[in-house]
């Protein structure tokens, strides 16, 4: 009776740990898909709000590998562009930019200072977290709007008349500060400054280094296509042209290796629960022969026996896979509200999962099932 009620003991702890083997390989497989399907989600809605036809436009290298430039006229040229709808240029200053005029030189923290046109925002989707932009009076003085990550480097939490930073030799004063710009990461490590405060103060030459275009949807290709021979129609092989989006759908592509690595963790997971299972009802069968021979001498047949314990079986993974997809869905709607993204679980992922459980708890409960059925009334009544 001692070792009976451990037994007794014992077979629902099996068959609890089993049930979870299988959770949580269902729930990391599930959690995988969700997580990368949001992120998915929210990068779609990024690039909805923020376009992908903005084109950049930079210099290259010369034959002879020397660094180009492009020519002062670039942006007024892609202008004429017919299906060209906005054009903004920057062009790099060479100075630093400091917190105060008593940090060291070699400390800039790599940040940059760019000269800006006043219509940049439009046209790269930048928004202002504190201050004003640039206009055409604070365009002509020392006025600068820091990038986000300049602006936390700086310690400069917002913009304001007493809010100065070290640039070029001479304060500037911060009126804004500027949001992450996904699709233009370099002005978030920048002070941006007027193109005319550029000459004037920091004897800037005047060559753009980056023309930032937007064109109608269906004519991105045409446009990319014609860009570098209109930004420099003497050497159009000095001029690069990108397409800031395809960085993001490159990020994408990374995040989906990493998430097939994943979701190769979770198989494995699954079928150490599903081993577990299959353990759990082998001994369920050696723990049961006495009650599979009163049932076969009461008239149960071999098809009986082999149902019930298969039922058992898939009823056991199913337990485990239903847990596994409430608590995947419940962490992939955790990190989402964590990250700011839209919370996804695709529907196939779970259904996949339910499937996947049964599918592996019928394999699992196979061998024993027909191992039951297969006792004799006789020789499983004379087991002790």
């Amino acid at each position: 009776m001692r070792v009976g009620a451990i037994g007794l003991r014992t077979r629902p702890t099996r068959a609890l740990l089993s049930a979870l083997g299988i959770a949580i390989g269902i729930a990391a497989m599930v959690a995988v898909v969700g997580i990368s399907a949001s992120s998915r989600a929210e990068l779609d809605q990024t690039l909805d709000r923020l376009g992908t036809n903005l084109l950049t436009v930079s210099p290259g290298s010369s034959l002879f590998g020397q660094d180009a430039k492009l020519p002062v006229e670039a942006a007024t040229m892609i202008e004429r562009i017919g299906p060209v709808t906005d054009v903004s240029a920057v062009g790099r200053v060479d100075t630093k930019v400091y917190r105060s005029d008593r940090i060291p030189a070699a400390e800039s923290g790599s940040l940059g200072v760019r000269a800006t046109d006043l219509d940049l925002p439009a046209t790269v989707g930048a928004e202002l977290a504190d201050g004003t932009w640039l206009n055409a009076a604070t365009a002509r003085y020392p006025a600068t709007v820091l990038g986000a990550t300049a602006a936390s480097r700086l310690g400069v939490p917002e913009a304001g008349p007493d809010r100065q930073v070290w640039l070029g030799g001479r304060w500037f004063t911060v009126v804004g500060i500027l949001r992450p710009v996904p699709l233009a990461a370099e002005l978030d490590t920048a002070a941006l400054i007027g193109w005319p405060a550029a000459e004037s103060y920091l004897d800037f030459d005047g060559h753009a280094t980056t023309v930032y275009t937007r064109s109608a949807e269906s004519q991105v290709e045409a446009v990319s296509g014609v860009l570098a021979a209109t930004a420099n129609p003497e050497a159009p092989n000095e001029v690069k042209v990108s397409r800031p989006s395809d960085a993001l759908a490159a990020q994408l592509a990374t995040d989906k290796a990493f998430t097939g690595l994943l979701l190769g963790l979770g198989a494995v997971a699954l079928l150490v629960g599903g081993v577990g299972v299959a353990n759990t009802m082998v001994v369920s069968v050696l723990e049961r022969r006495a009650e599979i021979g009163l049932r076969r001498s009461l008239g149960a047949t071999r098809g009986q026996v082999r149902g019930q314990f298969l039922t058992e079986s898939l009823l056991l993974a199913a337990l485990g896979g239903v847990g596994g997809v409430l608590l995947g869905g419940l962490v992939t709607t955790a990190y989402a509200l964590f990250q700011g993204w839209p919370g996804v679980v695709p529907a196939w992922a779970t259904l996949g999962g339910l499937c996947a459980t049964l599918v592996i708890g019928g394999v699992a409960g196979l061998y024993p099932a027909v191992r039951a059925s297969r006792l004799s009334p006789t020789e499983a009544l004379s087991t002790p």
